[in-house]
Formats: structure tokens, sequence, C-alpha cells
């Protein structure tokens, strides 16, 4: 059962952690036990949206972290299930539907892909080096890797693409009035792309944490009703020897938040202070949808609330307590890096352990 949608079970599923949206089944991004992370971003293109119920774009993050070993397997997984199903469906909890389309970003030890889609049509880039960002809007051109096999039969069709001159995903399937909101999108895409060049041959985790903390850019939204609801940076060692680690948020606005290290382990400790209540009469859940409200803030977003609300108020002691996030934020960091090189060999105990003692700490700063 997806969020609007039931599709066929699989044989097998793999173990994942995931930032959602708690009213929904699917994730904005998340892991799997493989070292497979994927994420999606809203876009907009000449392809109608689905107002009707189908797959969310945060439903096919999740099947694809749940049913691919690798980036290339989850990327084959979600493009199947769109093919089969279309994506549609309103993605906000709230009475007026707020639809869109989607484009993704796959990783895994060995390599990385970005997937974008227009309905059921899709081009996917495998990318072999460097970086690479997506920011709401289409940016595969010419360099496609694999796409839908009616893809340019389509922008045929519709008379979008003569079929003579070179085919760009981005040009044919972008719609030539953009909505306002993406001219925010192109800038925020340049500035992305702008930083990771600036530390190119160096970047580190921490790297990642400064860029997605960039307000100037507005990587990092605080404003007109959005904001960054979760952030979540992950290291993948090209040594199968050596674990994943993936940081995670778990609460809004990363500038003002702690990235807090998971490792896949046999045993992991539930955390239940980040997992948002659930409501046997759910209002995304029953039909019609969204017409009531409920409060889903888990008990760590609850405390950091009250945390920002006394930093706002109080200048001296919020700068001492960001102090002290950042302090403890940097302990994982170090912790991680150690593990990382081999110069400390945790017990798989303390790694089961960590995520919750890391969150518990910071329940404690509160």
């Amino acid at each position: 059962q997806c969020t609007y949608l039931e599709i066929e079970q699989v044989e097998h599923t793999h173990a994942v952690v995931l930032s959602r949206p708690a009213w929904l089944w699917g994730a904005e991004m998340g892991a799997n036990e493989h070292g497979v992370c994927v994420g999606n971003e809203g876009v907009w293109t000449r392809e109608p949206l689905g107002e009707d119920e189908a797959l969310l774009g945060m439903d096919l993050v999740r099947l694809g972290l749940e049913r691919g070993s690798s980036a290339r397997e989850a990327l084959e997984v979600i493009t199947v299930l769109l093919e089969r199903y279309g994506q549609g469906g309103s993605c906000k909890e709230e009475p007026v539907p707020f639809v869109y389309h989607n484009t993704f970003l796959l990783a895994d030890r060995a390599e990385a892909w970005v997937l974008e889609t227009a309905g059921r049509y899709w081009a996917a880039q495998r990318i072999p080096e460097g970086s690479r960002n997506i920011s709401n809007q289409l940016s595969i051109g010419r360099d496609i890797t694999a796409e839908h096999a009616g893809l340019r039969q389509r922008a045929r069709s519709q008379g979008w693409w003569g079929g003579h001159q070179e085919f760009s995903f981005a040009e044919v399937f972008s719609l030539e009035q953009q909505p306002p909101r993406m001219e925010a999108a192109k800038a925020r895409f340049c500035a992305g792309r702008e930083l990771l060049q600036q530390h190119a041959g160096h970047i580190t985790a921490e790297t990642f944490m400064s860029i997605l903390r960039d307000k100037g850019s507005g990587i990092c939204v605080d404003s007109e009703g959005f904001r960054t609801a979760g952030s979540m940076v992950s290291v993948l060692p090209r040594d199968p020897a050596l674990p994943c680690v993936h940081f995670f948020t778990a609460t809004p606005d990363p500038s003002r938040s702690v990235f807090k290290p998971f490792v896949f382990v046999a045993g992991v400790k539930p955390v239940p202070q980040v997992r948002s209540p659930s409501f046997p009469q759910d209002p995304a859940k029953q039909i019609p949808r969204f017409q009531s409200s409920v409060d889903r803030r888990h008990q760590l977003y609850r405390r950091h609330q009250a945390a920002l609300e006394l930093m706002e108020q109080d200048q001296e002691r919020g700068q001492k307590l960001l102090e002290t996030l950042r302090e403890l934020e940097q302990q994982g960091l170090e912790g991680m890096k150690a593990l990382l090189e081999g110069t400390v060999t945790p017990s798989p105990e303390e790694l089961a352990d960590l995520f919750f003692d890391c969150v518990e700490a910071e329940m404690k700063f509160y």
C-alpha cells in the first residue's frame, strides 16, 4: 500500500532509512542497506499534471530503495513502475491539490544517476565523475544515457520537436512559460553548481553540510511558507569493507539543525523520538482527504522548535546553543571519520545505538 495506490509486492525488500513527510508512505530521500541513496524534487513540464491519484514521486523514492540493490537497479525499478502506474495526486497535506512531476538523484558506491520525468516519460543520465545537482527544473540536455522507448515519438507527435535537430530532453519538455517559482529554481541550480565546483576535488561531508545551509543561494529555504524540512548527507566509500555513513537532521532548517550519523548494522536501535505519531482516524487516509489537520511533529521536532524560539528571543543564549549543537555535530563527524579511516573499530552494538544516542544527546541539550 503506497500513499494512494496498492501495487504488487516483491519477494524481497531491503532495509531502508527514510526522511519523509509524516502523512504519506513514500520519502523525500533516504538510503538502503546496500549503500544506495535516492532523493527527489518536484518539477513542472509540458506533460499535463496527473490530478488523479497515482504514485507520488516520493513513493517511487521509497520503492527504488526497497527494491534496488544498486543505483542502476533502483532507477530501473522507478522507471518500470512509473510507466506502469503513472505519477499523480496531491503532494501536500492540504485540501487544495499541489501536484508535480519529479526529478531524482540516485547514487551508490560505484556510480550516480540523474533521472528526470514528465508524466510517464523519462530520461536518465549517468554521472561518471565530478559533481551534479538538481533543483526543481529539467536539467538533462543532449547527454542522455537511457530513456523511455516512446520519448522522442511523444515529442514529435506533440509538435515539440521536429526530429531533425539534436534532441535535448530539458529543451523539448520544459514549459515555455515557466511558473514564477521556476525562476528561483534556476538561480538555486546555478548556485549549487558553482558551490560544488568551488570545492571540486576536495569535497567532504562538511562541504555538503555547508552548501545545504547556504541561505544566500536559496538552497536553504526559510521563507514564504516554505522551509527546508529535512537534510541528508551520505558518505559512500568505494571500498566495500567500509560502511556507508548517512547523516540526517530529522528537523527543519539545516542552518540551525544537527546532522546525526546513521550506519546500517544488524539490530539498529529504534528511535521513537524522530517517528511522527500515527492517528487511527488519519485525515490523509480518509476519503475525502485532508478535511482536518493533525499535529504530526515528533518529539525531537517539538523540542527543536522550542529551542529555535529561544534562539530568536535571546540572541546571546541562541548563539551559545548553536555553538553547542555544532560541537555535537563535530563529534559525530570526527567519530565517523575515524571509522572510515580505520583508526577506530566501534563494536556493532555501538553502531546499532549510534543514531539513537545522537538524538538523545541533542534532546538533552534542548
